[in-house]
């Protein structure tokens, strides 16, 4: 053992931390060197103090948070009820549209999952989700952006999150497939966080390798930072970055609504919201706490609350989060700034974790083992001294790949897709067949290099001097 590693052997020992060398007299010297980087990488005195605040504590801070807090509802920018909002959001659109035009928002995606939920190996933007030609997440992406840049007249930088995990298959994905047609897309990597036992030791993957994972879409901060990506985007005029997760092919990556709503309002962090389906959905629900809103997770709020119903019979904490956001480039960048003041808290879940037990054989545990840190992009909130929530119609932004089958399923979301064509082409005059869901008898599918929202397709497809005939498997380009 060298001097170097001699070091981190003592330094994890003084923390109560050596077992993660338990097997060094078996490695080799590669197999060393592997595990002495994994470890150097390891804070480890801040994750002794996360252990202790998180797990040693009889009930986290985060818990008492939560279970004593005076929420209240969130205030939001409703969708068009009448001539008055309708025009306010006529207003938005305008004003998005001229910041478009003038090459200043960017798109940012957290990509860094895998599809382990879907049955799927590999990168879960690389999964195949549109209901005809089966194109994947990132393909469904490129071509939104790709209709923007188009619209708008100006390239558009698309930053891509990976992790540890999938990086390497993200960017050969994209080499094969000619980064479907766009210049300038950047992949820059988020950090990782160790797992550990529910008792705080760190766990190991295999002898030379520790349990590591993605410090969560929480981490896009840093990343960007880390990249250089906010430097780039200051020096070209960039200042607004459009933020969505790989998982909801229905996102509208660059909304001119949106964008126009967020800059009017003076906004550092703007967010979609979508009304729950059922008090239990599995969505964090946006509220208004301590004079700033918030985001508190489905597990955290408590059932009396998440059930409670006003006078009208609607639930009164109804905000879901589509985990769509506008951030205004200059706070993007503070809160991804090492020695910022306002850091993100850390939330603590159990998981399964593959590992080995004491003798270096393999464990694949039917129940959670351990512990996973992570931290939730959404907790920015709390530090923007300006923010709006603004609704989205949900059968228009939100239908999330997330499990394999059931709800929010691969079948739900193709269905999804298929129910918003439907809705577009009957709005445009088709007498295609239509059931009591809203779904043809058949799959179709509308490109977004054609048009991805209803507005743009309406304009669209009045243009076209024949309109091709609504049949199975038709597909609109």
């Amino acid at each position: 053992m060298n001097k170097l590693q001699r070091e981190v052997f003592e330094e994890f020992e003084q923390y109560g931390q050596e077992q993660v060398f338990r097997f060094w007299s078996e490695l080799n010297d590669d197999e060393r060197l592997s595990l002495c980087r994994q470890a150097r990488r390891i804070d480890i005195g801040r994750l002794t103090e996360i252990v202790h605040t998180l797990l040693k504590k009889e009930k986290n801070q985060e818990e008492i948070f939560y279970q004593g807090a005076p929420f209240a509802p969130a205030d939001y920018i409703s969708l068009p009820l009448d001539e008055t909002s309708r025009c306010r959001w006529e207003d938005a659109y305008n004003l998005g549209e001229q910041i478009l035009s003038e090459g200043r928002v960017a798109v940012f995606t957290a990509a860094g999952g895998q599809g382990t939920r879907l049955g799927f190996e590999g990168p879960k933007g690389t999964f195949a989700v549109t209901p005809v030609k089966g194109k994947s997440l990132f393909q469904l992406f490129a071509e939104k952006i790709r209709f923007a840049e188009k619209r708008y007249g100006n390239s558009i930088h698309w930053f891509i999150m990976t992790s540890d995990r999938n990086h390497n298959e993200i960017i050969e994905f994209f080499g094969k497939n000619g980064s479907f047609g766009l210049s300038n897309v950047h992949f820059i990597k988020q950090g990782s966080l160790a797992a550990v036992t529910v008792d705080g030791k760190i766990m190991l993957e295999d002898k030379w390798h520790i349990a590591m994972h993605p410090d969560g879409h929480g981490g896009a901060f840093r990343a960007f930072v880390a990249s250089g990506a906010n430097t780039m985007l200051e020096v070209q005029g960039v200042d607004v970055v459009s933020y969505f997760q790989v998982d909801n092919p229905l996102v509208p990556a660059i909304d001119p609504y949106f964008i126009g709503f967020h800059r009017k309002n003076r906004s550092q962090m703007s967010s979609r919201m979508i009304l729950k389906n059922y008090p239990e959905e599995k969505v964090g629900v946006f509220c208004s706490a301590y004079g700033h809103s918030t985001v508190v997770e489905y597990s955290d709020l408590p059932i009396e609350r998440a059930i409670k119903r006003n006078c009208g019979g609607t639930l009164c904490f109804k905000t879901g989060n589509a985990g769509i956001h506008l951030f205004e480039r200059d706070f993007f960048s503070l809160m991804g700034t090492e020695k910022n003041e306002h850091q993100l808290p850390l939330h603590a879940a159990k998981k399964r974790i593959p590992t080995i037990d004491v003798n270096g054989n393999p464990v694949d545990p039917e129940l959670p083992n351990g512990i996973k840190f992570e931290t939730f992009i959404f907790d920015a909130l709390e530090f923007a001294e300006y923010s709006i929530i603004v609704e989205g119609n949900r059968k228009e932004i939100f239908s999330p790949v997330k499990n394999s089958v059931g709800l929010d399923s691969p079948e739900t979301c193709r269905q999804d897709q298929v129910r918003l064509f439907s809705k577009w082409l009957v709005a445009a005059g088709s007498d295609m067949p239509i059931d009591a869901k809203g779904l043809p008898p058949f799959n179709i599918e509308i490109s977004p290099l054609f048009a991805d929202n209803e507005r743009d397709f309406l304009i669209k497809w009045n243009r076209l001097e024949k309109h091709p005939a609504i049949s199975s498997g038709s597909y609109i380009e």
